[in-house]
Formats: structure tokens, C-alpha cells, sequence
């Protein structure tokens, strides 16, 4: 139930909306005013919204569907029936599970010929830790981050309607990762289901597809993994073709990009019957949707025949490779390379099933250890896709950690996890010099410090004393870039040590790339001067005012501005180069926080700037420009080394830093939840709710202010000066749980005030003037 509005500054509110009217200031039907704070004074109650309640200890219960019934958290969810799934329609309450991250663009896309590589998320069930949207406080959770060398994500669970949680499709969706549900039928309970939807005529089955299509539509994931394993009637297995071509028509009409993949389990027959390849009596379901999933038990000669029966579509047959190796199967486990080998010989995708095997039946606490290692034997058959949008942020935060930072300040201590909040994750991996001379160099991701998040990318390695640097790619890109960029890097090498610190950016073919204007902000050199911006808009002000300047834990930031013309950014690598003078072998560990580019002095050249950062640009005349060391394939580029940074990189298009910020508007409370947790202690639960155009924003940071009582009616408690940071949100709406606040006293108002503070995809910060605001004022009962 919505706390009721009061009027505490109604006549002030009144005065200036009359006064706003008469000026021929319009204001959005149902949005209040906004009002600039004065320099120096923090916003006050006629700048938010004020709602007031009365402390009830009976609340109107939440549906179960939605939240823990237990603490009112938001949880994702699934369908457990055919007449749940017909019945569900969208409400508010779905608003949280709905993916705030659009899919990105990538390179190669889905729809080319190139073997893929899907993961079938299958663990425990399903709907663990990550079913808590807003995120929980767990010890060592799974965490998955080898997203460069996926294309589909699959959660799968033994619910009849598997609903990914928002987590996994806002994580792999910012990685050009397109996410499926499953829709599952088993055993007899299966078989009738199938019955009533596929033995009757076009109407029945048309009514699932629909509505499969809606549930992906709204929830803003990608399409689904049809897999019926139990027999069908001859009925139901003859609308079984028919059913799979409507459902993926009407998904690629609704779902741009969408995807309906079937899984090798009926025959044509109608019998349950698992082929372990495409053949005649189940190529009918291929034929009708967009790929087809074996079962695991296939031998080399069930790939051979597959290639006739596949023809041209060689990519969209995925043969499955159960992780576990259960069955008479080939690899598996630390084998699986053996697995890919064959696939990747004949041609075909992969679904690699349940690689979650590393972290249920291996050590938890050499889950990274052995995760990467699981990857790296793979990393050869697994070819990478390349982003292809501006900006482009990360910390490299894997959505946990043991504490929480923001922009290197200590913000909680705590374990924490929250897919959500994961950022665009680089290539890993331990990349050694060719030859004798033992260069090396190991990237792999750390929660033991982090710049912004939880976690930071760690890159630690040797300089042989032949060579004077070493440098690993960590990301590939295809990104037309505009006239302007600027690119940051927040960096913290450790130790004493005169290792420079570089970022290499490659750019591709085409005749027309002109690369000039390099200039360095907020930084004097003896080749580069600096060049600010006569007039700095407000955002590149922000951005920038950082550079340059020491900040907390000894991390510093480097920004840079760069002016290109037709040119096509291909690669970003980090290079570390020994100290001037140094003819020894040189070993690092970096900590990086956002990475630069500099100027192009030829094809071959690469332009220097002289501090502990370099930034450099390279051009060949034909193509990509062939890199010493880089970081993932052999046949273009050879391995690079490189030290034990962690790392945040930036790359920002100069237009979205010119535009100007919107506000968070219509902050409202609702659905409040009171609970006694001592005699002078409340504990409050509330929904927030506000307006923001969500695809500007990266997430929204929510805290609060108060809980305590007032001195006396209309006068305000005393606040501190930065208000308590409560939680990240993917949505405009945000589940506050537990809260302590005081219990209001006899004739007094307790108050608490909750602000929203936009992050946008730049990552700068926002100032708190433009952030939106509402205040609770609460009572006791008569």
C-alpha cells in the first residue's frame, strides 16, 4: 500500500509552481519541479517528495511468485505449469526481473557461418544465489566470466518454464552474449502436458508459442531451448514441426536476434528415443527452428554423418558435450578439450553442458585456479567475438566480492553477490614468449582489491632481459570510432618499481584512417603538451577533474583525448615496458583502472608518452598491424606476457560526453513493511519506485539518509554529510529490506530519506544535485 502524500511545504510548493506557471515554465503532467540546490547547502524536503505512514505492523503480504516470502527480497522466478504460463501476464511486480541491458552488438554476429559455442547453464536445480535480484551476501558463490569465448548462454532447470534470472542476461548481454530459457517437458506429468497443447489443433499450440514469445519479449532475454523428453502422441508429434515453425517466426517478428533451439531427444516417430546426432528421424525439428542440441553420447562417426544431414547449416547443429562426462561419452571434465577437438574438426558448434562442474565437485576454494584452468585447455577451439559499441566501461568487477569500493573508497565490508553488477569481463589466460628467454606474463581476476566494485583484473609477469616489453591483449574490438575519443586509466603498480605501464590500441584496414590531435588532459610532458578544452561540458569536467590527481590507495588515473578519421579500433592490449637504463629481468604486478591510446608516427611507429603510461596506436597499411606480443591467437598474433596489474579500462565517445544529463524524476514510496526489532528500533521494508530513460543509464546507486526521529514535528534531525549507500539497481525500482530506523516517539515524525543516484554508461559520477529523492516521515499509531 503507497505511503499517503503530505503537505508539510504544500504553500512553499504551491507559491513556486504559481510562479513557475507564470513564467511559462510547463511542467510534465504528474512530475514535480525540480529546484537547484544552493552552493553549499544539501538539498531539503521542498526538492523531494514527501510521504507519510503510520506504523502498521500487519502489511498487505507481497506475492510469493516474486519476493522471498521471508524478507520481501525480489527473487526470479519460473513457470511451473502449461495453465501458469497461459495465465501469466506482465504486472509490476515482474519490473525487477526485466533486463535493464540491452544485447550488444558484436563481431562475428550469430547469424554467420562461424562455429559457435553455447553454454548450458544446469546447477543444483537452478534459481540459487542468483535468484536474489537485487543480490545476497554469500560466501564463495559461482561466478562465470569467460564470456568473450561464448555466444549463447542457456539456463536450464527442470521447471516446465525456466525464466533465466535477470543476473545472467544483464551480465551476458553486455558481453554480446544472447541468453535462452528452457521450456521443459518429462516424464508422464510431461506427456499430458504435451498432450493439451500439442494434440488439439493450431489454436492450443499457438496460444504456447504466444506466449513463450511475450514471456522473452518482456523479460528482455533472447528465445528459448525446446526440449520435450517424453513420448508425444502421433497427434502431438505431427503439430510438434508446425508448433517449433510458428513459435520461431513469431520470435524473430518480436525478439530481434532471437533464437529457438531443440534438443536431440523425440523422434518423428513420437518415441523418446536420444540419437546423439541429426539424422533422418529427427531432422524434421531441425528443419523448423534455428539449431539443434545432440545428446552427449556421440562417437566421430556420428560427426561424419551429421555433415550431409546439416548441409550449409553446420553452425546450427550444437553437439553436446556433457561437462560431468556421464554416459559413454568423449572428454569431459579437464578432458573436454578432446571433445571440442572433434567438434571444431568437422566443423560444428558446441554446447558444452554444465560447466559448472568445477565448482560443484571441486575444491571451493580453488574455484578461480580451477576454472581458468577448465577455459584455458579449451581457449584454442574457442574462437573470441569482439565488441562493438562505445562507451566501453569495466572495472573488471565480477559482480561479488569480500567488500565493496567505489572509486577506490571502501564503501562496505561484507561478503556480496549480484550478477548484475558484473562488468565486461577481458580475454584470460597465461601467455608466454616465444623462445628461450622465459618472458611471461598471467592475467586472471582478484578479490583482493578492487578500484570500483568488488573484484580487480590482476596482470603479473617477466620482462626477459632481450626484449623491453611485454604486452597481452585483453580485449577484441570492432568499433568504428567517431571523430573523438577520450580514454582513461586508473593503474596502481605494486611495490617500488619504474615499470611503465601502456595501452596499445591496434586499428584496422581501411585507407582512410587518420589518427591525429593526441593530447594529454590535465598533464605536462616533454612531447606532449596538455590541451584542455577551452569550455569543458559539464560531464567531460567531471570526467576529467580526476586526472592526474593522487587518489585513494595510491591508484592514479591518466586521460587522454584522441582525434581519429575513418578508423576501426581492433584491439586493445596492455604493455609493460622495463625502466630506462634496466639491462636485468624485470618482474611486475599492475593494478590498472582505465587504459589510454596516443598517436601513430607511421605505420609501424608508436608514439610515446613519457611517464609511467604510454599510449599508442598502431596502423598497418593493409589490415591489422601484426603485434610482438599480444594475447589470444597464434596465427595473428603470437602470445604476450605481461605483469599482475588489476585493471579498469574506459573508452568514451566524445558526443555522449557532450550530451547533457537527465534527472531521476518521480521518486515514489510504496509497499512498506514494518517489523519491531527492539523496543526503539523499527526494522522498515519499501519499494522505490521513480522515471529515468533507462537505456542512458549503467545502473542506479540507492541509499539513504535518517531513520531517526525528529527533535519535534517540523523540525529535521541532524544528517551526516554523505548518505549510507543500501544497494545497486538494474530497474527504476529498487526492494529496500530490513532497514533499522528509529521508532518515532510520542507527538514526533521519524524520517528517512532515499536517494537514486544515476551511474551512466560513461561511469562518471553524477553530482547529487541530479540525483532523485524522496522522504519517508513516519509515526507511531495513536
Amino acid at each position: 500500500m503507497e505511503a499517503a502524500m503530505v503537505t508539510r511545504a504544500a504553500a512553499r510548493r504551491r507559491e513556486r509552481q504559481r510562479a513557475i506557471a507564470e513564467a511559462g515554465t510547463r511542467e510534465e503532467s504528474g512530475r514535480r519541479p525540480r529546484w537547484r540546490r544552493r552552493p553549499g547547502k544539501r538539498m531539503r524536503e521542498e526538492e523531494a517528495a514527501v510521504f507519510r505512514e503510520v506504523v502498521s505492523f500487519s502489511p498487505a503480504p507481497l506475492p510469493v511468485r516474486y519476493y522471498d516470502k521471508d524478507t520481501t527480497t525480489p527473487t526470479s522466478f519460473y513457470l511451473s505449469s502449461l495453465e501458469e504460463l497461459l495465465a501469466w501476464a506482465p504486472n509490476m511486480d515482474d519490473g525487477f526481473n526485466v533486463a535493464l541491458e540491452p544485447l550488444e552488438h558484436r563481431q562475428p554476429p550469430l547469424s554467420s557461418q562461424r562455429p559457435r559455442t553455447l553454454l548450458c547453464h544446469d546447477m543444483m536445480g537452478g534459481y540459487l544465489d542468483d535468484r536474489f535480484i537485487q543480490g545476497t551476501a554469500v560466501q564463495n558463490p559461482y561466478s562465470f566470466y569467460h564470456w568473450q569465448y561464448i555466444d549463447i548462454f542457456v539456463y536450464f532447470s527442470h521447471h516446465t518454464v525456466t525464466i533465466p534470472p535477470v543476473g545472467w542476461t544483464n551480465a551476458a548481454h553486455r558481453h554480446g552474449v544472447c541468453v535462452l530459457g528452457t521450456f521443459i517437458t518429462e516424464w508422464s506429468e510431461g506427456g499430458r502436458l504435451c498432450e493439451a497443447f500439442l494434440a488439439g489443433d493450431e489454436r492450443s499450440y499457438q496460444a504456447v508459442a504466444d506466449r513463450l514469445v511475450q514471456v522473452a519479449q518482456f523479460f528482455r532475454f533472447d528465445g528459448w531451448l525446446i526440449n520435450i523428453e517424453n513420448s508425444l502422441s502421433l497427434a502431438a508429434v505431427g503439430n510438434t514441426p508446425p508448433f517449433l515453425r510458428y513459435l520461431t517466426t513469431q520470435l524473430h517478428q518480436q525478439v530481434p536476434g532471437g533464437l529457438v533451439l531443440w534438443y536431440d531427444s523425440v523422434v518423428q516417430s513420437g518415441q523418446l528415443k536420444w540419437q546423439d546426432e541429426l539424422n533422418e528421424q529427427n531432422r524434421v525439428f531441425f528443419d523448423s527452428c534455428d539449431g539443434f542440441f545432440t545428446n552427449y553420447n556421440w562417437r566421430e562417426e556420428h560427426l561424419e554423418r551429421m555433415l550431409r544431414q546439416a548441409g550449409e547449416r553446420l553452425a546450427d547443429v550444437y553437439v553436446g558435450v556433457d561437462v560431468f562426462a556421464r554416459g559413454n561419452v568423449v572428454g569431459g571434465r579437464f578432458d573436454t578439450d578432446k571433445s571440442l577437438e572433434l567438434i571444431r574438426k568437422h566443423g560444428f558448434s558446441a554446447a558444452l553442458f554444465a560447466p559448472g562442474w568445477v565448482y560443484e565437485c571441486l575444491e571451493k576454494r580453488d574455484f578461480f585456479q580451477n576454472q581458468d584452468k577448465f577455459w584455458s585447455l579449451l581457449e584454442r577451439h574457442l574462437p573470441t567475438h569482439s565488441i562493438c559499441s562505445l562507451p566501453f566501461v569495466t572495472s573488471f568487477c565480477l559482480g561479488m566480492g569480500t567488500r565493496r569500493v567505489c572509486y577506490g573508497q571502501e564503501e562496505a565490508v561484507g561478503p556480496w553477490y549480484h550478477p548484475s553488477a558484473q562488468d565486461i569481463q577481458p580475454l584470460f589466460g597465461e601467455h608466454r614468449l616465444g623462445g628461450d628467454g622465459g618472458g611471461w606474463v598471467k592475467t586472471h581476476c582478484c578479490l583482493a582489491d578492487a578500484w570500483h566494485g568488488g573484484s580487480s583484473l590482476l596482470l603479473r609477469g617477466t620482462i626477459p632481459p632481450e626484449v623491453g616489453n611485454v604486452a597481452v591483449r585483453l580485449f577484441s574490438l570492432q568499433v568504428p570510432v567517431p571523430p573523438k575519443i577520450f580514454l582513461s586509466m586508473v593503474y596502481r603498480l605494486e611495490g617500488p618499481t619504474d615499470i611503465g605501464v601502456a595501452l596499445e590500441l591496434t586499428t584496422g584496414d581501411t585507407s582512410s584512417c587518420h589518427i591525429s590531435g593526441i593530447s594529454v588532459l590535465n598533464e605536462t610532458s616533454s612531447r606532449h603538451s596538455p590541451r584542455p578544452l577551452r569550455v569543458p561540458p559539464a560531464k567531460l569536467a567531471r570526467w576529467a577533474g580526476r586526472c592526474r590527481q593522487p587518489l585513494s590507495g595510491g591508484w592514479v588515473q591518466r586521460c587522454y583525448e584522441v582525434s581519429l578519421r575513418g578508423c576501426l579500433l581492433l584491439d586493445l592490449f596492455v604493455n609493460f615496458s622495463r625502466p630506462p637504463g634496466s639491462q636485468e629481468q624485470e618482474s611486475f604486478v599492475c593494478r590498472l583502472g582505465e587504459i589510454q591510446v596516443t598517436r601513430p608516427g607511421g605505420a609501424w611507429a608508436r608514439g610515446l608518452v613519457e611517464m609511467s603510461v604510454q599510449l599508442e596506436v598502431g596502423r598497418s597499411r593493409g589490415g591489422v598491424r601484426p603485434c610482438r606480443c599480444v594475447g589470444r591467437e597464434p596465427s595473428r598474433h603470437p602470445w604476450g606476457e605481461t605483469a599482475e596489474p588489476a585493471l579498469s579500462c574506459q573508452v568514451v565517445d566524445a558526443n555522449s560526453l557532450l550530451a547533457p544529463l537527465p534527472q531521476v524524476q518521480a521518486v515514489t514510496v510504496t509497499h512498506t513493511r514494518w517489523q519491531q526489532a527492539a523496543p526503539a528500533q523499527l526494522q522498515l521494508s519499501c519499494t522505490l519506485y521513480w522515471s529515468y530513460p533507462l537505456p542512458q543509464v549503467r545502473c542506479f546507486r540507492v541509499h539513504h539518509w535518517g531513520g531517526a526521529s525528529e527533535g519535534s514535528r517540523g523540525r529535521e534531525p541532524p544528517w551526516p554529510e554523505k548518505p549510507t549507500f543500501l544497494g545497486l539497481a538494474f530497474a527504476n525500482q529498487y526492494r529496500i529490506v530490513d532497514l533499522p530506523v528509529e521508532a518515532a516517539g510520542p507527538g514526533r515524525d521519524g524520517r528517512v530519506e532515499f536517494l537514486v543516484e544515476p551511474v551512466p554508461r560513461e561511469g562518471f559520477l553524477v553530482p547529487q544535485a541530479e540525483w532523485g529523492r524522496a522522504a519517508l516521515l513516519y509515526s507511531a499509531p495513536a
